[in-house]
C-alpha cells in the first residue's frame, strides 16, 4: 500500500468521538505505531450562545460521530483501529477505507497550513487572485494569524481599503 500518510473518516458511536480518539491515541503510545499512526482530529468549531442572557463560547462537533485519522494505511494500523471501542468502521463503500482528498482536507480546514509572507506594512504589493486581480496596493495592515492582509487600492481616483487572504496578493517589484 501506500508510503504516505493520508486522512482517512471513522465513524463512531453518538458521543463518543473523545473517547475513540484518546483510545487510538493510547494504542499508538503502547504499541509505538507513531511511524503509521500520525495524528487524530475531531474538527470541531467556536459558537456562542445565548442562554438567559448570558453569552456563552461554546465548542461543537462540526461531525457528530466522526473522527479523523492522519495515517498509513497497512494492514497493522487498519487492525489497531478498527479494533478500538466505540469505532463502527471506516468511511468508504463496504468498510474499504478510502482517504479524504487534498480539497476535501482543504475544505475541512484539518491541516494548518502556515503562509509566509515577503512584504510587509507599507510595501507595494500586487493582487494575483480574486475579484481585485490585477490592482496594484500599499500593505496597510497585516493580521498573519487570520491570514488577512488589508491593503489600500486606488479605485475612481480614491484610495479604497481592501480586506484580502495573504495567498491573494505578491510583493511588488520596484
Amino acid at each position: 500500500m501506500s508510503d504516505a500518510a493520508k486522512w482517512y473518516v471513522i465513524h463512531t458511536y453518538s458521543g463518543y468521538e473523545n473517547k475513540v480518539a484518546q483510545n487510538i491515541e493510547k494504542a499508538v503510545e503502547n504499541r509505538q505505531l507513531h511511524d503509521l499512526i500520525h495524528e487524530v482530529k475531531i474538527p470541531t468549531e467556536t459558537v456562542v450562545e445565548l442562554k438567559d442572557n448570558k453569552k456563552r463560547e461554546v465548542e461543537r462537533k462540526l461531525f457528530p460521530s466522526y473522527v479523523l485519522v492522519k495515517m498509513v494505511m497497512t494492514d497493522d494500523s487498519w487492525y489497531v483501529v478498527r479494533n478500538i471501542r466505540g469505532v463502527t468502521g471506516f468511511v468508504g463503500p463496504s468498510s474499504k477505507p478510502i482517504p479524504l482528498s487534498k480539497a476535501e482536507v482543504e475544505k475541512l480546514g484539518v491541516e494548518e497550513k502556515k503562509v509566509e509572507v515577503d512584504y510587509k506594512v507599507g510595501d507595494t504589493v500586487k493582487v494575483i487572485d480574486g475579484a481585485m486581480e490585477g490592482f496594484v496596493g500599499i500593505v496597510q495592515e497585516l493580521d498573519i494569524d487570520n491570514n488577512q492582509v488589508k491593503v489600500a487600492v486606488s479605485m475612481f481616483g480614491r484610495e479604497t481599503p481592501v480586506e484580502l487572504e495573504l495567498s491573494q496578493v505578491v510583493l511588488m517589484d520596484e
